[in-house]
């Protein structure tokens, strides 16, 4: 695989495939190269294809760092710190392989622009190292347009074993695109909230989810997100912001609001952990497991940071990433919180992105269901 963007030694290509055979056409051998040439190489792709990938290796995947994206990619937000940089932190010499598959039919509508976001960064999150990230995409099973996104993040694509430079490569709008507000419904419930009265936006909050059906470690982890974002807009955000939550389809979604801008769009995946600043919310919310992606949009609308929290979510911790600790922001009683990406509004027309197209095929998207003991959301 000779695709290289340019004088950069990063290597991205997304790889088009139909059915099994053609998934291992495409993966197998990048493997077993990689290891021919004493390369590291990890894969991360979901349970169904790491199972396929794992009996065909044989004896070889042994040697290889296999993940289930499923589970360690949940959080789009945090695959670029949590698997990916985690993996090419270990080798700082040498050319890193990895074959990371973080789109798949039943991705629902929310997390999808949050995967397009996170396909885009990774041309910056490894801009000039020597990495190669093969992104594996059903064509047989995704949607047009996600294949469209797929050729928009990636400047080479591998369609029938015929490597070509993408066209309509433009990463930036990928990036653009996860920096929506959540669509929040009429029956939503919100609260405005400055410094003075923080600790009301935080109670109020995690009352309400606590009454959607949130318990145990997932509200726990809802209460440090909380607390991290409405720390974050009183501090960086203008002074002053608005949470706001409500569930749909067994979710409790909670968006907080305020008139800050983050610059950075790595901040988030950044593995380095920043300084009390207006990226240590972001940071923090995705080390999470459960999917977030925090971001502050264009200075024209407010910035919206959200979360997304399955009321039978279990944490699940890989070992590939550190999980954050609450500190001095603990709210009473709760300890930690995951945060989630924003969709955009729902439409469609190629004019207005990502976020304004469908994208997964009709019917394939999921939703998490919650313990028999716990409340529907």
């Amino acid at each position: 695989m000779n695709t290289r963007n340019g004088m950069d030694p990063f290597v991205h290509p997304a790889l088009f495939y139909r059915d099994d055979a053609a998934y291992l056409a495409g993966t197998v051998p990048f493997v077993l190269d990689g290891l021919a040439k004493d390369e590291p190489v990890a894969v991360a792709v979901p349970g169904d294809r790491l199972r396929l990938l794992r009996g065909e290796l044989g004896t070889a995947a042994e040697r290889v760092r296999l993940l289930d994206m499923a589970e360690v990619g949940r959080n789009p937000g945090r695959i670029i710190p949590g698997v990916l940089m985690a993996f090419a932190d270990r080798f700082p010499t040498g050319r890193v392989r990895i074959i990371g598959e973080p789109i798949w039919a039943s991705r629902s509508e929310e997390e999808y622009p949050a995967c397009v976001q996170h396909e885009a960064l990774i041309n910056l999150a490894f801009r000039g190292r020597s990495v190669t990230v093969l992104c594996p995409y059903d064509a047989a099973g995704l949607d047009a347009d996600v294949l469209a996104d797929a050729h928009a993040t990636h400047p080479v694509v591998i369609d029938d074993g015929i490597e070509t430079a993408s066209a309509a490569y433009t990463p930036e709008r990928g990036i653009a695109a996860g920096n929506r507000p959540l669509p929040a419904p009429a029956t939503a419930t919100s609260l405005d909230f400055d410094e003075t009265t923080l600790p009301d936006a935080r109670y109020f909050a995690v009352s309400v989810a606590r009454g959607f059906g949130l318990a145990d470690r997932p509200l726990d982890d809802f209460a440090l997100a909380v607390a991290e974002l409405t720390t974050n807009s009183v501090l960086h955000g203008g002074g002053r912001g608005t949470v706001r939550l409500w569930h749909h389809d067994e979710r409790v979604y909670c968006q907080v609001e305020d008139a800050g801008r983050l610059g950075d769009p790595l901040a988030g995946p950044s593995r380095a952990a920043p300084n009390r600043s207006a990226a240590a919310a972001s940071w923090w919310s995705t080390r999470c497991p459960n999917w977030s992606a925090p971001t502050r949009p264009t200075p024209a609308r407010p910035s919206a940071s959200a979360c997304r929290s399955d009321p039978a979510a279990k944490s699940r911790d890989d070992g590939a990433a550190e999980r954050p600790r609450a500190g001095a922001v603990r709210p009473t009683g709760h300890r930690r919180v995951d945060t989630g990406p924003r969709p955009g509004p729902r439409g469609s027309g190629r004019g207005g992105g990502w976020a304004g197209r469908s994208r997964l095929t009709p019917g394939r998207s999921a939703s998490a269901r919650p313990q028999k003991n716990g409340r529907n959301a």
